[in-house]
């Protein structure tokens, strides 16, 4: 009976991350010219601090309603944590209980790149920095605003400008 209900959840998982995701790939063109960060791995764990190098380079993901901007409210600009490209402006985030920041959408000029992505038995769109390829969180078509869109990202991978 539990692998009855294992595998129930789990077809559950691909019908509902399935949703959307051509709604999510409409989004990708770029209109402005990034010049993307190369830096090899030993140089991404020179700079950042082993939690921010898991989460922005190994993928990691925060403990849900533990990140330091979970509950920001204050004006400002979100900044990816590794490169310092311009991501999101606090305009664009709101509460979606989810336990990590969240925004309906991103700064125009295609500053984040979305990634199909495949782990732990799901299909889910990724989301990346586009200057500089580190892992911010993913995109989901369950958002409550016009745009229908929540980006979920990592309090981690990310810094705060206050305005």
């Amino acid at each position: 009976m539990q692998k009855l209900i294992l595998l129930s959840a789990v077809l559950l998982l691909f019908s509902c991350a399935g949703k959307g995701q051509n709604k999510a790939s409409k989004k990708t063109a770029m209109t402005d010219t990034i010049k993307v960060i190369s830096r090899t791995e030993e140089e991404w764990k020179k700079l950042l601090t082993p939690e921010q190098y898991h989460v922005l380079r190994e993928k990691g993901t925060d403990l849900p309603f533990t990140g330091k901007y979970y509950l920001n409210k204050e004006k400002g600009m979100y900044t990816c944590a590794a490169c310092g490209n311009e991501l999101f402006s606090s305009d664009m985030k709101f509460d979606s209980e989810c336990g990590w920041p969240s925004f309906d959408k991103e700064i125009a000029g295609g500053k984040i790149k979305k990634v199909t992505d495949y782990s732990h038995g799901m299909v889910r769109t990724e989301i990346v920095c586009a200057k500089c390829g580190s892992h911010l969180g993913h995109l989901f078509d369950d958002g409550p605003t016009i745009t229908g869109l929540r980006y979920c990202v990592n309090s981690t991978s990310v810094d705060f400008k206050k305005k």
